[in-house]
C-alpha cells in the first residue's frame, strides 16, 4: 500500500500544447480519489503520467517515499485498468489474468491459487477457459479488474473503465467496484467524466477543466460549496440552474433582484458576505434543481414567476422544465409532495410560481465566476 504525492506535474506536447498545468494532489494511503471533468480536461493524461506512460515535462511523483519520474511503468509497483478492457485475445481468462505473474516468473501453484483468489472475489470463476470474445463486456471488465488484482500491486489505477458498459450494468459495476475496494483495502486513482461515479466512488474528488484543478475536495464539499460556477455547474443531475442578478447591500443587509423580484438570504450567508467584504455587484445566482419548489398557496417569499416548456415524468420525480424570467431553469420535484392534479405532469404553457430556497442558493462574482461564499 501507498501514499502519492504530485507535486506540481506539467504536461506539454509538441507546439506547446499544454495538456495539464500545475497539478498539486497528496493522496493518502488506502484513499480512492477520482479525476473527473469533460474530455480533453487532462485527467487520462495525468493518470497516464502516474502509471509511467506519459512522461512527465515537469514537477515531482512520488510513490511512498520514493522518487518515480524516471521509473519504468514495471518497477512502479502499479496496476493499470483501460478502458477497452486491453485484454489478448487468443488466451483464455485464466491466462489473461495469470500473465503479468508468468512474466515475473511466479511458481505456478501461486499464480494457480492467485488467479483463482481474484476471480471468487469478482464472481468469474466459470469463466476462467472462455476467451474474451464469448464474454459480455461487463465480464470483460471483471476481467481486467481481475488481472491488475492479481497482481497485489500498491496503487491502482482505473481509466474510465465502466464508460463502455449500458446503463444498468454501469450501476452493478460501479457497486461491485465499490465493495472491490472495501475487500482490497488499497489506494486507487479512479478517471471519469461521468459525475455521477464520482460523487459515488470517491473519497475525494479533484475535478479538472482545461488542464488546471478546479477544486479537490469531498463529495459533499464540492456539490454543497462549489468554488466556481464551473464546478458548480458540472457537479449535479440535472445541472444547476444559473440566473443573472443583482446582489443589494442595504446597509448591512443583503438581498437579490432578479428582473424586478427580491430574494432574501438568511443571515448565515449575510454574514459570510459581509465577512468577505462584499459590495453591491451584478452576480450569478445558482440554484439546483431539487433546491426548488412550486409555490401552490401563492404568497410565500422569494418566488418568481415562470412558464412550462417540457415535463419529464421520472417515476418518483417530475423534471419540469421551464422559462423562468427568461432563463432556461428546470426543477425536480417529487412527485409524492405535489397535488394530485399534477402528479401526472403539468401542461405545456401552464404558468407556475417557483419558491428558491435562500439557503442553499449559490452566489458567483460575475467577472471572475468564484464563489462570493468562500470563506
Amino acid at each position: 500500500m501507498a501514499t502519492l504525492s504530485l507535486r506540481n506535474l506539467k504536461k506539454v506536447y509538441d507546439k506547446d500544447v499544454v495538456a495539464v498545468h500545475d497539478f498539486n494532489l497528496e493522496i493518502a494511503d488506502k484513499e480512492f480519489i477520482v479525476l473527473v471533468g469533460p474530455s480533453g480536461c487532462g485527467k487520462s493524461t495525468t493518470l497516464r503520467m502516474v502509471a509511467g506512460l506519459e512522461e512527465i515535462t515537469d514537477g515531482e511523483l512520488y510513490i511512498g517515499d520514493r522518487l518515480v519520474n524516471d521509473v519504468p511503468p514495471k518497477d512502479r509497483d502499479i496496476a493499470m485498468v483501460f478502458q477497452n478492457y486491453a485484454l489478448y485475445p487468443h488466451m483464455t481468462v485464466f491466462e489473461n489474468m495469470a500473465f503479468a505473474l508468468k512474466l515475473r516468473k511466479v511458481p505456478k501453484a501461486e499464480i494457480k491459487e492467485k488467479v483463482n483468489a481474484a476471480a471468487e472475489i469478482l464472481g468469474i470463476t466459470e469463466l476462467l477457459d472462455r476467451k474474451p470474445k464469448a464474454l459480455s463486456g461487463g465480464q470483460r471488465q471483471r476481467v481486467a479488474i481481475g488481472r491488475a488484482i492479481v497482481r497485489d500491486p500498491q496503487v491502482f489505477l482505473m481509466d474510465e473503465p465502466l464508460s463502455n458498459l449500458d446503463a444498468k450494468l454501469r450501476n452493478q459495476m460501479r457497486a461491485e467496484i465499490i465493495k472491490l475496494r472495501h475487500r482490497l483495502d488499497t489506494t486507487f486513482i479512479y478517471v471519469t467524466h461521468d459525475q455521477t461515479e464520482a460523487m459515488t466512488l470517491g473519497d475525494r474528488i479533484v475535478i479538472m477543466k482545461d488542464g488546471f484543478v478546479q477544486q479537490i475536495g469531498t463529495p459533499t464539499d464540492v456539490f454543497d460549496r462549489p468554488h466556481n460556477k464551473f464546478v458548480a455547474g458540472f457537479i449535479g443531475t440535472p445541472q444547476m440552474n444559473f440566473f443573472d442578478a443583482d446582489l443589494i447591500c442595504d446597509g448591512k443587509s443583503y438581498y437579490l433582484d432578479l428582473s424586478g423580484y427580491r430574494i432574501d438570504l438568511p443571515e448565515t450567508k449575510q454574514q459570510i458576505l459581509r465577512n468577505n467584504g462584499v459590495t453591491t455587484q451584478k452576480v450569478t445566482m445558482g440554484i439546483r434543481p431539487e433546491h426548488t419548489e412550486i409555490d401552490h398557496v401563492g404568497n410565500q417569499p422569494n418566488t418568481i414567476p415562470a412558464t412550462v416548456d417540457v415535463c419529464e415524468m421520472m417515476g418518483s420525480e417530475l423534471y419540469l422544465h421551464t422559462d423562468a424570467l427568461g432563463t432556461d431553469a428546470i426543477l425536480r420535484l417529487p412527485i409524492i409532495n405535489l397535488p394530485q392534479e399534477y402528479r401526472m405532469g403539468f401542461p405545456y404553457g401552464a404558468n407556475i410560481k417557483v419558491r428558491i430556497n435562500g439557503e442553499l442558493i449559490q452566489l458567483f462574482s460575475l467577472e471572475t465566476e468564484l464563489s462570493l461564499f468562500e470563506a
